[in-house]
């Protein structure tokens, strides 16, 4: 691999934070400056010299600043070989100038999209000549170093400054590989802004934030994490969060989003399943209740609340060994006992938009879905049965089919005065789901008198509310749509169990 030199350089930048020193250290060694409108004025002021590019083509920037550096003299300068005689002889025919260096910061199309400006204002961030520069200085990263990013400057400062502008080809292939990341990223968020409608049947999905993780989902599998951890959350102590981890605390968020705004709300999770959860007056009793739901299954479990956790609160959980403790915000006293086990993770969820849709590997491609936004109301229910469920039933029943909606299916859940009783997840049979689910809250004392069951698919057979029944169920919530839910309906009227349908199933598989 050949080191060259830098000898000449084209600078062409929206961002300028971090430009100055290079400059300086490009001029320092002697290096031919080349420049366009605001980075050529920059640079000017910093009394460097600067070539402007008009000079090397003959032409102005025109069409109000769309078109200054598309000519052939400056993409030649570019795209030569350097090692090609063929274009030795074009480059000193045609005059063309050799560039060594092209550093560019495209307009920022993303974040004029994120901001809500018009879409006249949105077209104008389409950058056409950056894009192209970088292109072509990766392209030809044999002869050229391309940085194609503010993020870069300060490595590239330093590998210069190091290296005294001598590079090795190892070096900008580097950067080339950073500079296709930077152009493939822009023209899938440029798609995907025109293809918002998804008219087109193609899927672009681009995350430039990636960090690799401990291991996957076992430790003989590699594992990695890409998206903005640190646009959701601030992580006030403990370790990095591992693979499981992040599924858990995914799931313990979408679950608690349910609850925004409520009273105070707290869940355990294991296996992205709630296996406690509780609603109360405070967040202390909160916690205490949702642990009593399954205090076996909450060890090295993540919790979450809807609301600040105080130090009444953090001195109970401290009890419990747990790997992630999350809640929009801690008291300082409540952080500082909380802090009190070294790899605890503790983390501030922010108040951010979520992704709209899913996306898993299925075979050799991918699924993409809507995200599961319904949420069941009192307004969507159908009151099916002669018994009608109480106010407080109809809250309890409300409470579990958010809690349901959120569980693997096959799925029961079972709850009584805002508090998770027990639930049956992911089972092949409804039935199965059901006696797991009693079974469970009985094994933990609890009294299912009076409590009510929640579904996440309609009863295909009376089964279900017969055991349901026996058990001291006496509401139950469910879609409904079987062929056979007048059986159900039957059942439930001859035993005075009363029922609601939502008509929508919540299946989580």
């Amino acid at each position: 691999m050949s080191n060259k030199t830098i000898k000449s350089a084209l600078i062409s930048v929206f961002s300028k934070d971090g430009l100055e020193p290079i400059v300086k250290e490009l001029n320092k060694q002697g290096v031919t400056i080349y420049s366009t409108g605001g980075t050529e004025t920059f640079i000017k002021n910093l009394g460097i010299d600067v070539v402007p590019v008009e000079d090397v083509t003959s032409y102005p920037s025109i069409l109000g600043g769309r078109v200054k550096t598309l000519h052939p003299k400056v993409f030649g300068g570019i795209l030569n070989r350097q090692n090609h005689d063929g274009d030795v002889k074009e480059m000193k025919d045609f005059d063309i100038p050799q560039i060594d260096v092209v550093i560019v910061d495209l307009y920022p199309f993303e974040k004029t999209v994120a901001s809500g400006a018009s879409n006249q204002d949105i077209i104008e961030k389409i950058d056409i000549g950056g894009i192209s520069l970088i292109r072509a200085a990766a392209k030809n990263y044999a002869d050229v170093i391309c940085v194609s990013s503010v993020d870069d400057y300060a490595e590239f400062l330093e590998l210069i400054t190091d290296k005294k502008g001598n590079l090795s080809e190892a070096d900008r292939k580097a950067f080339a590989a950073k500079a296709f990341n930077v152009s493939s990223h822009y023209d899938s968020a440029i798609f995907n802004y025109f293809n918002a409608d998804q008219t087109i049947p193609a899927l672009k999905i681009s995350e430039t934030n990636g960090k690799v993780l401990r291991y996957g989902e076992n430790p003989h599998q590699k594992g990695f994490f890409y998206g903005d951890f640190d646009a959701l959350f601030t992580q006030l102590h403990g370790k990095e969060l591992s693979y499981n981890n992040l599924l858990d605390v995914d799931a313990a968020v979408n679950l608690i989003q349910e609850f925004k705004g409520e009273k105070p709300t707290f869940a355990v999770l294991k296996h992205n399943n709630a296996c406690g959860f509780a609603q109360r007056d405070t967040v202390l009793q909160a916690y205490v209740d949702a642990l009593a739901g399954d205090p076996v299954s909450a060890f090295g479990g993540v919790l979450i609340s809807n609301t600040q956790i105080d130090e009444a609160c953090a001195a109970e959980i401290h009890k419990l060994f747990c790997e992630v403790v999350i809640a929009p915000g801690f008291t300082a006293e409540a952080e500082a006992i909380l802090k009190g086990k070294k790899n605890r993770i503790l983390l501030v969820l922010k108040d951010t938009d979520f992704a709209p849709t899913t996306v898993r590997t299925c075979l050799n491609g991918v699924l993409v879905q809507d995200k599961n936004n319904k949420t069941d109301q009192i307004e969507d229910l159908t009151y099916v049965t002669n018994s009608k469920p109480s106010n407080d039933a109809i809250d309890d029943l409300i409470f579990a089919s958010k809690i349901c909606k959120h569980t693997k299916s096959n799925t029961i859940v079972l709850v009584k005065n805002k508090q998770l009783c027990a639930s049956g997840t992911g089972q092949t049979s409804r039935v199965d789901a059901l006696n797991q689910a009693i079974h469970k809250a009985v094994s933990f004392n609890f009294d299912l008198k009076d409590s009510v069951m929640a579904s996440d698919a309609f009863f295909p057979f009376p089964d279900c509310v017969e055991i349901a029944g026996n058990a001291g169920i006496t509401s139950v919530i469910q879609p409904g749509g079987s062929i056979k839910d007048q059986l159900s309906i039957d059942y439930c009227n001859d035993n005075n169990i009363a029922m609601v349908m939502t008509g929508t199933r919540h299946f989580k598989h």
